[in-house]
């Protein structure tokens, strides 16, 4: 994987992991895995995916988003439809490489996204901005459609979203704000919110007794991801944070119209397994013919939030399995 650039609409400078360099003289490849990380992180967060990912499909692209990684964070932006329309920047840039080079007219790129966590959201925005007309096929991991509890409808209500849906530490106003001073600079719980969101993120710091894992990888583990979470501005992920808990992705989801794969982590310490299968059933519920059979759950039973980095062989099979099964 290569590093490259792109700037945004509104001139913010984007660090960009690619397997295809974007000055590549030679034809790019027809398929397309772009892989959109989580919140406090960055395209680092795929360095066990990386190598299979290619082995699979030619082009493997994942971006620092904005305020993440070594991408520019910019004055505000700190907005879930921002990161969306930063992805939708990439993906008419990538079009525009492949169109160039290629020598069969009739041929078209075909994407298929990943979101991981807050990854999944921008995807379901772009959905809701853009429509999936982009992808070829749509994986969501370890997210519910809504971090926030909804309780003005009363219990029984189809729109109430409770504790076996909602996220289980950032849910309302009260907690969104011991989250966002968690990450505020200089903040002197600042390292102690890094440890806080290794120990939610990794299930076998969830007490996993299906896993033992040696002392030396735990802590490669803990710095790797605290290194990486360093990097982000505190303050603006502090915004980023209030509109991404309280956006509602329910009905958006309700309009997917391409083949979909919801993974989850079994051992997750952010949302409950409920929550994050309302993805597939919002979508089975629309009963629209052309979505039978193109919507699959794959529940990670030993892993956590991350379980594209502690089940990393599966994860990666599953995705490029589902990449052949969905395009030409």
């Amino acid at each position: 994987m290569g590093h490259t650039y792109i700037n945004t609409n509104d001139g913010c400078r984007l660090n960009i992991q690619t397997s295809v360099p974007f000055d590549c003289v030679r034809p790019y490849p027809n398929k397309a895995i772009i892989l959109l990380h989580g919140f406090a992180g960055s395209s680092e967060y795929f360095c066990r995916n990386f190598d299979q990912l290619e082995k699979g499909v030619d082009w493997v692209v994942c971006p620092d988003m904005r305020g993440h990684g070594h991408s520019e964070t910019s004055r505000g932006g700190y907005h879930v439809a921002r990161l969306a329309m930063d992805l939708k920047t990439l993906i008419d840039h990538m079009r525009h490489l492949f169109n160039i080079g290629k020598s069969n007219l009739r041929q078209e790129l075909q994407i298929v996204a990943v979101g991981c966590s807050i990854g999944a959201a921008i995807l379901w925005t772009y959905v809701e901005l853009f429509t999936c007309a982009d992808f070829a096929g749509l994986i969501f991991v370890d997210q519910t459609p809504l971090q926030d509890a909804v309780e003005i409808f009363g219990q029984n209500h189809p729109d109430s979203w409770d504790a076996t849906k909602h996220h289980k530490g950032c849910f309302n106003e009260a907690t969104l704000q011991a989250a966002q001073k968690a990450w505020i600079p200089y903040s002197p719980d600042r390292w102690n919110t890094c440890l806080a969101l290794v120990n939610e993120c990794l299930g076998y710091r969830q007490n996993n007794p299906l896993k033992e894992v040696p002392a030396e990888d735990k802590d490669e583990d803990f710095w790797l991801f605290c290194r990486i979470a360093d990097q982000c501005d505190g303050q603006w992920l502090a915004r980023l944070m209030a509109d991404h808990t309280r956006y509602d992705h329910r009905e958006a989801i309700e309009r997917i119209d391409v083949p979909v794969l919801v993974m989850a982590g079994g051992l997750s310490g952010c949302f409950p397994l409920d929550g994050m299968l309302e993805t597939a059933r919002r979508i089975q519920a629309s009963e629209r013919k052309e979505m039978e059979g193109k919507v699959a759950v794959s529940v990670f039973e030993d892993a956590g939030h991350w379980l594209f980095y502690e089940n990393p062989n599966r994860f990666n099979r599953e995705i490029l399995e589902f990449v052949n099964k969905w395009t030409k």
